[in-house]
């Protein structure tokens, strides 16, 4: 007898909205079809509890590889309990809001009922993807995180060249470079933190993010062989490919092998089984779990089979 076909359900935003050649929940999607597993799409406003029971508008789809247009085949929605899942895999991009963490408590339901929830939902509230890179603050560039401005310039001046950013933000986006002149120090703050009222993350500046801001894949506790490298455009200090870096490929070195080591048996123990870390110059700079990206990239230029490996080492767990 064969191995029992698993429904998997894909929380996410739009699928509609997608580009499928650099998507990874597309990527995901398309590795668990090619499994000869069931897909299904549970969009992010579909959540619910009924007597506190947990379900979610869901369709069956089938997604198609190398077109623009009928990339994904929906069949009609309905409404159906979470348990009905083998797994779902939570792919909605942040900023993490109040519906964000009320879908994670929803699921958190399911889990109980026994559906495999990735990340989880649990861990993913716990884990703010720039606070929970200071938990392995000996990889991490000086950093500092406070509301307060003073603290912030007293930081600047002690290193010079520094990095602001929101710890809430992501694809670059409220990212701040201040040089060691401190020019527009007091714009960036009060943007970042109008009347300390906000948290924000200064960072030392690392001059090797022009090489590439290196997006590290962990699967199961395990890093994926290949690294993306986001390579900032011209004029720019972020490698974010939403702000216009360039991706390349590369072997993960040493240095991003040792964090991934040791993040990773944390990060298992956590029920964190998908997560990408972003490294500059061999130091880490976040953890992200919510919704990691660069699958398609990685697989396209190295080879990898990325979604592939990821559901069949869950499979045979």
């Amino acid at each position: 007898m064969g191995t029992p076909v698993k429904k998997i359900g894909f929380w996410m935003d739009p699928i509609e909205n997608i580009q499928p050649y650099k998507d990874t929940s597309f990527a995901l999607m398309l590795a668990a079809q090619e499994l000869g597993q069931k897909v299904l799409y549970l969009p992010k406003n579909g959540m619910s509890l009924d007597q506190g029971e947990a379900k979610a508008i869901m369709q069956t789809v089938r997604v198609n590889d190398g077109v623009s247009t009928n990339f994904a085949e929906l069949s009609d929605p309905v409404e159906a309990p979470l348990s009905d899942l083998d797994v779902v895999m939570i792919r909605v991009d942040p900023p993490f809001d109040s519906e964000y963490l009320y879908g994670t408590h929803i699921l958190e339901r399911a889990q109980k009922q026994g559906v495999r929830v990735i990340n989880d939902p649990q861990a993913i509230r716990d884990c703010n993807e720039k606070l929970f890179a200071t938990e392995f603050s000996t990889f991490m560039p000086k950093t500092v995180v406070s509301s307060k401005h003073e603290a912030i310039r007293t930081f600047q001046k002690r290193q010079g060249d520094i990095i602001l950013k929101p710890l809430d933000g992501m694809g670059g986006v409220g990212i701040f470079r201040i040089t060691a002149d401190g020019l527009n120090l007091g714009v960036a703050l009060e943007t970042l933190s109008p009347d300390e009222s906000r948290l924000v993350m200064a960072q030392e500046y690392r001059p090797e993010i022009m090489d590439g801001d290196r997006r590290v894949l962990i699967l199961h506790g395990k890093p994926v062989s290949h690294v993306l490298a986001r390579i900032p455009s011209q004029g720019e200090t972020r490698g974010n490919l939403a702000a216009g870096g360039r991706g390349v490929i590369k072997p993960i070195s040493k240095q991003e092998r040792k964090i991934a080591d040791t993040i990773g048996t944390v990060l298992r123990q956590r029920g964190l089984l998908f997560v990408g870390l972003d490294v500059i110059g061999g130091h880490l700079t976040e953890v992200n779990v919510t919704s990691p990206t660069c699958v398609r990239e990685i697989d396209a230029q190295a080879g990898t089979t990325i979604g592939k490996d990821f559901f069949t080492t869950l499979f045979n767990e």
